[in-house]
């Protein structure tokens, strides 16, 4: 595929999502706040969640030419009655993820949020810190979600008192099993969720040989999927579902960012398994969408790489990760969290 700093993703034909699409419900009266949806699963997704008719729809991204046009997209497509919203969000800062859920929360005030929907992702980075401190992966996919998601709870949970379900949705990859001997202890989680950014094994980028990048997006996916098990046993009965997906392997800019950043090696390659990026936004669609899900649940293809979503038994690297010492770590990094069910 040529020089990986110039990769550009290839294009592919949907072919499990238009007959999701056609199945799914209308969604009158919910409300939905989902990040990094400029382009790819994401924008996928937002696209659903307005044409199926959703009463709001706020899209959370950085201010950009790319940001606009989602939010075009999204009003195009949008049923009548939708209310589409751009809130600036940039993931890599914490006063800024404070002040957008600050307007989220208070525009549901009464409302509530039906779905709160933590796709954003950036893959095999540099190692470098944000202005926070921490590793700019790791706070972009996990602790700003983190962060974001409790400081909208009681906008979830006024959804589901109002009309009985909420949802958070995390989106996981098939890097959550990472290279051997990737475990997610309390001492890793104080080595990659601490404000350790910029000092985390430098700029390795080959997949094969387990480069320091692609070691730091394993445990990004890997917390993930921990901080969904983490919420489930803390959600106990309530009305709020805590799931988590994985894409398989679809043809977006992520894959484009992270090669024009370095980190793709000689990665390209398997991008000719991929699937488009609305079929890799159906199992994170699942999540948010289907009537017959429950909470802990995880959706990834059935081919893994690319099929229809069914639910899957977590590996044991996911069922032995420490979810309490991810949870410390987490409120470590960006304020306590008492979910006050």
């Amino acid at each position: 595929m040529g020089n990986s700093a110039s990769y550009v993703p290839p294009e592919k034909e949907s072919k499990i999502y238009p007959l999701f699409e056609a199945d799914q419900a209308a969604q009158t009266g919910k409300v939905f706040a989902i990040t990094g949806c400029t382009t790819g699963t994401g924008l996928a997704a937002a696209k659903l969640f307005a044409k199926k008719g959703a009463a709001r729809l706020f899209l959370l991204n950085r201010p950009s030419p790319r940001a606009e046009a989602a939010l075009a997209a999204c009003e195009a497509v949008a049923a009548e009655g939708c209310v589409v919203t751009h809130v600036d969000c940039d993931l890599a800062d914490f006063d800024a993820v404070r002040k957008a859920a600050g307007i989220v929360a208070a525009a549901t005030k009464d409302s509530g949020l039906d779905v709160m929907c933590n796709n954003a992702g950036v893959m095999a980075l540099k190692d470098r810190a944000t202005s926070d401190g921490y590793d700019v992966q790791m706070q972009t996919n996990h602790l700003s979600h983190f962060l974001l998601t409790k400081e909208l709870f009681k906008a979830l949970q006024r959804a589901a008192e109002l009309r009985g379900d909420a949802r958070i949705v995390n989106h996981s990859s098939l890097a959550r099993n990472g290279p051997p001997g990737t475990k997610l202890t309390p001492e890793n989680c104080e080595k990659y969720l601490g404000k350790n950014g910029g000092n985390l094994g430098g700029d390795g980028a080959s997949m094969i040989l387990g480069g320091a990048r692609w070691v730091r997006y394993a445990y990004i996916k890997l917390a993930n999927v921990c901080f969904t098990l983490a919420l489930n046993d803390r959600l106990g009965g309530s009305n709020i579902k805590a799931l988590c997906a994985a894409p398989g392997f679809a043809a977006t800019q992520l894959q484009a960012t992270t090669a024009r950043d370095g980190g793709m090696g000689s990665g390209t390659w398997f991008m000719r398994w991929s699937q488009s990026p609305e079929d890799g936004a159906v199992p994170l669609l699942r999540c948010c969408l289907s009537p017959d899900v429950a909470s802990g649940e995880f959706y990834e293809p059935t081919g893994i790489f690319s099929g229809p979503p069914v639910l899957k038994q977590l590996e044991r690297v996911c069922l032995e990760a420490d979810r309490d010492a991810l949870w410390a770590a987490s409120e470590a990094a960006v304020g306590e969290w008492d979910l006050d069910l």
